[in-house]
C-alpha cells in the first residue's frame, strides 16, 4: 500500500434551533447530493427529520438516506 494521509474533520452542532439556523448555510456551499445517516427513527418522531428534509428539498438537494444505524 502507498503511504497516504487521511483527515476526517467533523463539526457537531448542539442545541435547540441549530438545524434551522445552520443547515441552510452549510448546505448552500456544498454539492447537490447529501447523505443523511440516522438511527432507528427518533429523528422522525421528534420532527428533526421533517425539518432537515424541508431545508434540503427547498435547496434542491438530492438526499440519499442511510437509516437504522
Amino acid at each position: 500500500m502507498n503511504n497516504f494521509i487521511f483527515e476526517n474533520k467533523t463539526k457537531v452542532y448542539f442545541g435547540k434551533g441549530c438545524v434551522g439556523e445552520y443547515l441552510p448555510k452549510i448546505a448552500a456551499v456544498h454539492g447537490d447530493k447529501v447523505l443523511l445517516a440516522y438511527g432507528g427513527g427518533s429523528i422522525k418522531c421528534n420532527g428533526v427529520y421533517d425539518e432537515i428534509m424541508g431545508i434540503l428539498n427547498a435547496q434542491g438537494k438530492c438526499v440519499v438516506q442511510f437509516s437504522g444505524i
